[in-house]
């Protein structure tokens, strides 16, 4: 499918969670292929630096998400699609430059074929710069996903953060999490929910500067027993649909 085709046929936006990513932000935008993409969203989670004003001169509408997390930011932006007006699909990528954007087509291509409803961008399976994917953040996903196909019965290789939902099945998963652990929750409610779920090889790159989970011990550990948490926790409520 071709761009101005892909561009006509459905509304795309584009979530970035950002934390005092001034350095790495206009890269990210730079690279966000908007022939597919209507509009993106940049939710400044309480950054100190210039990140909302990169955002601005980069063309996207910023949100102020004050609740520090990683889920915080991401909901904060879908707050704001949800007041704005709703796309058919949303992507979400990292600040840090680490994501290669130039590749949203191919995550958005299976749901636009209607061959899924949740894409996965694995880092595992694509092309990963050496030292981007520290042995912390392999093990994680490792673990996470070993028990994600024990107890949920689906494969996945990677719980990255580069990754396209369709609209109305994000709405029906009841997303809540406000930090770590959003990604697997988003993943474990999709199987749960039958939501068509599949991975498509993405790029992985060394970010900008340091990351604010793998990038020292406390963060890890903190990121690691959440993700278990939120896969664990979830488990009792296979086969049943959220409130």
């Amino acid at each position: 499918m071709s761009k101005a085709n892909v561009a006509n046929v459905a509304k795309i936006d584009v979530v970035i969670p950002a934390l005092n990513e001034e350095a790495s932000l206009a890269l990210v935008l730079a690279d966000v292929p908007h022939p597919f993409v209507r509009r993106v969203v940049v939710a400044d989670n309480g950054s100190v630096d210039g990140t909302a004003r990169v955002a601005r001169e980069g063309g996207a509408e910023v949100v102020t998400a004050p609740r520090r997390g990683y889920g915080s930011a991401c909901l904060a932006g879908l707050a704001h699609l949800r007041r704005t007006g709703p796309p058919d699909v949303v992507v979400f990528v990292d600040a840090d430059y680490s994501d290669h954007p130039e590749e949203l087509p191919s995550l958005v291509t299976p749901i636009l074929a209607g061959e899924a409803d949740l894409v996965i961008g694995s880092r595992v399976l694509g092309r990963r710069e050496r030292g981007a994917l520290l042995p912390q953040a392999r093990a994680g996903n490792l673990v996470a996903c070993l028990l994600i196909r024990l107890f949920y019965g689906h494969r996945f290789t990677d719980l990255g953060p580069f990754r396209a939902i369709r609209w109305d099945a994000l709405e029906r998963l009841g997303m809540a999490d406000p930090d770590f652990g959003w990604t697997a929750e988003m993943q474990v409610k999709a199987v749960r929910e039958g939501l068509k779920a599949t991975e498509v090889p993405v790029s992985y790159r060394r970010r900008v500067g340091v990351s604010k989970i793998t990038g020292t011990v406390s963060g890890t550990l903190r990121a690691g027993y959440k993700i278990l948490w939120t896969v664990a926790r979830h488990i009792g409520h296979i086969g049943r649909t959220h409130p």
